[in-house]
């Protein structure tokens, strides 16, 4: 796949995202996708911070809108070659301080096969 490709798959994946729309997001990973997070970890630690298929990602993001209502991430910084994504924003949760996360993404035939979340 294109950079540029890439690079609007990025985008898609930011809209549904702060569109609270998980079918769209979820539609965008390849059905056994991996995700791994810091807040997987916290939440469920029995995952190892990972978790496996477009099912287990649809059950964190419903459960992540339903937790954290107006949730919403401000892009900083978008970066995609043939291969990957880099993605850098700024996740905003009521009641809590802005924080820079990086992001980023795997892509094989148009979808995402792997997703990893960095922030301090």
């Amino acid at each position: 796949m294109s950079a540029t490709k890439n690079f609007s798959l990025a985008r898609a994946w930011l809209d549904a995202f702060n569109a609270y729309d998980v079918d769209a997001l979820v539609a965008l990973y390849a059905e056994d996708a991996t995700h791994t997070s810091p807040k997987i970890r916290v939440l469920h630690p029995e995952t190892g911070g990972r978790l496996v298929g477009r099912q287990a990602l649809s059950a964190w993001w419903k459960a992540a809108n339903a937790r954290l209502p107006g949730l919403r991430y401000e892009l900083v910084a978008l970066t995609a070659d043939e291969e990957r994504v880099f993605m850098e924003y700024l996740r905003h949760a009521p009641g809590e301080a802005p924080m820079p996360v990086a992001e980023v993404f795997e892509v094989r035939d148009g979808r995402i096969v792997a997703s990893r979340v960095y922030h301090g």
